[in-house]
């Protein structure tokens, strides 16, 4: 690479250090990754490399306008539709949103922003229940026993009421359903441990069932948008038809239940029985929710992204149970331009050992170790991006022991109903009670496969592994 690209005559798109050449596709983006002179230049602080990388998207968009119109109409406009239709359809319902309400769900991580719906059928118990113990308690089979049995009493037959009113929509497990505010502030805290579904995106469901428009778009050889073809012809001229082959994704709320058993003094404690549901519950969700997300097969659960039909495979190139630098310069390559800014990588615990002591061509320090300081070293990272340590990905050697994924194109269609029962009949002996909550989410990609750009090149996905 000698010259900075250009696109349609426009001029250059110049990084903050003009010495630097933008690739324009991905192999020249691997070359460069490759090179360490220029990597040190790049990643030499991190508004350099937010530079390089906007740069990079731009002129590899610019280059290939129809990639870049694909990925705005299947990110909006196609959900535009689908929320217009659905209010259409049935008035006022949980997916009549204004705009206001889409940038308060997308944006806020304070309060009840991003989780709470005051659409959704528990939002009629809100200001109920002081807090998740207090609701807990009142659906206990000892409920009679405590200090405010009346007025616990009171509120269970007022929620009962309530949640008859809802029998068409809420489904009947036999529980109680939780009021809206306590679900939010239970995925609210599981957000600060959850992985997938903070960056996520998240459509709110008033059914089981949610078709998600998509484009059947594989590549831009020939044609765009699955069969749409444009051509230059004479005045008079014959015209070929061309039609747009449209695909769909289904959500389809599935039930995860989570199970515990607690002692009846632990219940009777309210202080205690808060601090604890507060803590170990969200937590809890969390971490069963992350594993659908990621590994899911998409029969009775999820389907995780690492399962997707879009998924593009990068395979090692130092051979078994290895990762080396330039496996990871192959999957940077293959991610959407567009979505540099925002993927984040997945890594399996075992990788740790090769990632922290991984050198680059020509280094003589590992490349985490800034300075030579190997304490108080900043947050892991990999060209700029963040690194997720968990164990819900694939062991070492295996596919998907590292992925690189951005999660804009995961979609987690959330019922926005959750409901508790408890049990003194299971575990009588033991002075226990059995809780169980239930919840109904489904999660899966939202591109059907890979993207081949225009050039030819390698395929493009917002997916990547390593194989």
């Amino acid at each position: 690479m000698t010259a900075t690209a250009t696109a349609g005559g426009r001029a250059p798109v110049e990084p903050a250090d003009p010495a630097i050449v933008i690739p324009t596709n991905s192999k020249e983006l691997e070359e460069m990754l490759l090179d360490t002179k220029t990597m040190q230049k790049v990643w030499a602080d991190k508004d350099s490399a937010k530079e390089f990388m906007k740069n990079y998207a731009k002129t590899f968009m610019e280059k290939d306008a129809s990639l870049s119109v694909q990925i705005k109409e299947q990110t909006q406009l196609y959900l535009a539709e689908f929320l217009t239709e659905q209010r259409e359809k049935n008035g006022a319902a949980p997916l009549d949103l204004t705009v206001n309400d889409v940038a308060r769900m997308s944006t806020s991580r304070n309060g009840k922003g991003k989780i709470y719906n005051k659409r959704a059928p528990g939002a009629a118990l809100d200001k109920q229940y002081e807090d998740t113990a207090e609701f807990m308690q009142a659906i206990w089979h000892h409920a009679g026993s405590l200090p405010d049995a009346d007025s616990l009493r009171n509120k269970v037959a007022n929620a009962r009421r309530i949640q008859n009113s809802f029998g068409s929509t809420v489904p009947g497990d036999g529980g109680f359903l939780i009021p809206e505010t306590l679900r939010a502030e239970i995925l609210q805290v599981a957000l600060e441990t959850a992985a997938v579904r903070p960056r996520a995106r998240v459509i709110p469901m008033d059914s089981l069932r949610v078709p998600i428009p998509s484009v059947d778009d594989t590549s831009h050889a020939s044609s765009v948008y699955g069969g749409i073809v444009a051509y230059w012809t004479e005045e008079g001229a014959a015209i070929t038809e061309s039609q747009a082959s449209f695909g769909r994704v289904m959500l389809e709320a599935k039930k995860l239940t989570a199970y515990c058993e607690i002692p009846n003094e632990l219940v009777a404690d309210a202080p205690a029985f808060s601090a604890f549901l507060d803590g170990i519950l969200p937590e809890a969700v969390a971490y069963y929710e992350d594993v659908a997300f990621i590994g899911g097969s998409g029969v009775g659960e999820p389907l995780g992204f690492m399962n997707g039909p879009a998924v593009v495979t990068v395979s090692r190139a130092g051979g078994a149970s290895t990762v080396t630098w330039p496996d990871l310069a192959k999957m940077y390559a293959r991610m959407l331009p567009a979505s540099l800014g925002r993927a984040v990588w997945f890594v399996s615990p075992d990788t740790l050992p090769q990632l922290l002591q991984m050198t680059v061509s020509g280094a003589t320090l590992p490349i985490w170790l800034t300075g030579g300081q190997g304490f108080d070293a900043p947050t892991l990272s990999i060209l700029g991006r963040p690194v997720i340590v968990t164990e819900k990905v694939s062991a070492l050697g295996t596919t998907g022991d590292v992925n690189f994924t951005d999660l804009g194109y995961y979609l987690i269609g959330d019922r926005q109903v959750m409901q508790a029962t408890s049990s003194p009949h299971f575990k009588f002996s033991t002075d226990k009670t059995a809780y169980r909550i239930i919840e109904r989410v489904d999660g899966r990609p939202w591109l059907n496969s890979a993207i081949t750009p225009k050039n030819g090149g390698a395929t493009l996905s917002p997916i990547v592994q390593l194989t």
